[in-house]
């Protein structure tokens, strides 16, 4: 039974972008509430949005337009080749092929049911499966061979029914495979008070005492873990069968396991506290951007992400009080953010004579974004974050 320990009020859909046309259409929006499961660990909402209104032909977020995460996939590709040697891969959630343009095309398959990402993959030659990842897909595709890796980073959190993703997953595997699986880190969640990971996509926020109890159920185990900093924290749980022999259990399991009960992710009392720091930080906030306009400042967002519409409507903080986003993603840019209806700008190197203070919308990636505004920081330009409670750096 779930119990209830965070109310982020009325939310819309964080990547619903507004176009000028319907700026005074009422969005539709729904409660966020977070809960907590005693029996299993697991953090989750509890209002869950039907699948085709998130992940449809109008997907705005492409994973290729950070040089963080084109890293970090690179890098994981390299290992991925190293250490498994795999004959064939399998992605969930291919976004824009990020991950899988490091492979080789007859040997990477992508799966992605956003239809104007899966185009740009197919339009590359990268064999992409415009479709949700359930049993009759993973029937589909490994008729006639098996994967030896499966991927999904930021994806399996988005499915609900656990019971469809491991049928699937356990259908499409060699005898030696394995799956990866990367989400953001519960602890860092609660550690840096970032309830902006909380919003209609991420039905789940994992932790590994969580994953491994839902992983039981499957005849499925977890046998190493990388703790990575993308995303503001994020765990990389390499997964196998139980009878699968081919992989030792690495240490980083127990240690993790370790560090999440010491600090109390099994209790609900530790939730409870964290609800008190999110009333605590948006009150913080609030008082920020006041004093900001109270002195007659200019204030423009950088990064109109899926996070950032969380905090901006949970603390009501809309166009009065931010000017602008400057944004990278093309699908984004002349739009509206959900809720707060802020315009989204293409972005443009930060100026002082533009705007007195930022807003960092895209938090997770501020040692990319202060690299690149280097110039902005040394003519005295600054920065408002909410991570892990509000300030101006």
């Amino acid at each position: 039974m779930m119990k209830k320990f965070l109310n982020l009020g009325l939310q819309p859909l964080a990547n619903s972008y507004i176009t000028r046309n319907k700026l005074n259409h009422k969005e539709k929006k729904f409660k966020l509430i977070v809960g907590f499961n005693p029996k299993n660990y697991l953090v989750s909402i509890l209002n869950t949005i039907p699948k085709e209104k998130m992940f449809n032909d109008k997907y705005p977020y492409k994973s290729s337009e950070s040089l963080t995460m084109k890293k970090s996939f690179k890098d994981l590709s390299v290992e991925i080749k190293k250490k498994f040697k795999p004959n064939l891969i399998l992605e969930i959630g291919s976004n824009d092929g990020a991950f899988i343009k490091n492979f080789k095309k007859n040997c990477v398959i992508g799966v992605e049911p956003c239809k104007n990402l899966a185009k740009i993959t197919r339009y590359k030659g990268y064999k992409t499966f415009s479709e949700y990842w359930d049993v009759s897909l993973a029937k589909k595709i490994s008729k006639k061979k098996k994967i030896d890796v499966i991927y999904s980073a930021n994806t399996l959190s988005h499915i609900e029914n656990f019971s469809e993703i491991f049928k699937a997953v356990n259908l499409s595997l060699s005898d030696k495979g394995i799956l990866i699986l990367e989400d953001p880190s519960l602890l860092e969640c609660i550690k840096n008070v970032a309830y902006d990971q909380f919003y209609c996509e991420h039905i789940y926020v994992f932790s590994a005492i969580a994953l491994k109890k839902i992983l039981d159920k499957f005849n499925f185990e977890i046998f190493d873990i990388q703790n990575t900093k993308t995303h503001g924290g994020s765990n990389r749980y390499f997964i196998k069968r139980k009878k699968n022999s081919f992989y030792k259990l690495n240490p980083n399991v127990l240690k993790n396991i370790v560090v999440e009960k010491k600090n109390g992710l099994h209790k609900f009392s530790t939730y409870k506290r964290f609800a008190n720091k999110v009333l605590l930080s948006k009150k913080r906030l609030i008082q920020v951007v006041k004093k900001i306009k109270k002195n007659k400042k200019r204030i423009i967002g950088y990064g109109a992400t899926a996070k950032s519409c969380t905090v901006l409507n949970y603390c009501k903080i809309n166009d009065k009080q931010i000017d602008f986003f400057y944004d990278t993603t093309s699908y984004k840019i002349s739009k509206f953010l959900p809720g707060s209806k802020i315009e989204v700008k293409k972005y443009k190197k930060l100026k002082k004579n533009v705007t007195d203070y930022v807003f960092l919308g895209a938090w997770n990636f501020k040692k990319e974004i202060f690299k690149k505004e280097r110039d902005f920081i040394k003519s005295g330009g600054k920065f408002i974050t909410h991570i892990p409670y509000p300030k101006i750096i």
